[in-house]
């Protein structure tokens, strides 16, 4: 009879397997990340395309559609932010719109309605406005709705739900 060594007992319980390295310019490219410093205070619309980190203070619009936007603990925007992900850890007064998700992390506070398909409330986050979970075909419309009329209504969808109640 001929026994033969399974996988599991052929590799050494002491060795790490790990992936290959990519290339140096591949793995530069995954991780890019912009940071805004705590000492840094930005007036004006910030637009790029690379993920960002904010920890100082910005007023003014943030548009990275294709790319996550962080608000740090220390960080505070007055405006509205639109990413892929948009998660706050600081202070936002504005509209969050998040082309997959928005997290609201345990000490944060958010003034401004939030547009997602995916939107978590951690336990402890200060949260004031509306939440629209709208497909994401739907979300893609509603910024270019909520950029004509005032920022601060609510979303189309809550309009709706509304007028239905009325009638009844």
């Amino acid at each position: 009879m001929i026994w033969k060594k399974s996988e599991a007992e052929e590799t050494p319980t002491h060795s790490l397997s790990l992936p290959p390295s990519p290339a140096r310019g591949q793995a530069q490219a995954s991780k890019e990340r912009a940071l805004i410093g705590a000492a840094i205070d930005i007036k004006g619309n910030l637009t790029g395309s690379e993920d960002l980190v904010v920890e100082g203070r910005i007023e003014g619009k943030i548009e990275l559609r294709q790319h996550s936007v962080t608000v740090g603990k220390s960080g505070c925007v007055k405006g509205d932010i639109y990413g892929l992900v948009v998660i706050v850890m600081g202070e936002v007064d504005g509209n969050l719109y998040g082309e997959e998700q928005i997290v609201l992390r345990q000490a944060s506070t958010v003034h401004g309605n939030l547009t997602a398909p995916r939107v978590t409330l951690e336990d402890g986050s200060q949260f004031k406005g509306s939440i629209d979970m709208s497909p994401k075909a739907a979300v893609e419309s509603i910024p270019l709705q909520a950029s004509r009329s005032d920022a601060r209504s609510p979303a189309p969808q809550i309009q709706r739900d509304e007028r239905a109640t009325d009638k009844s």
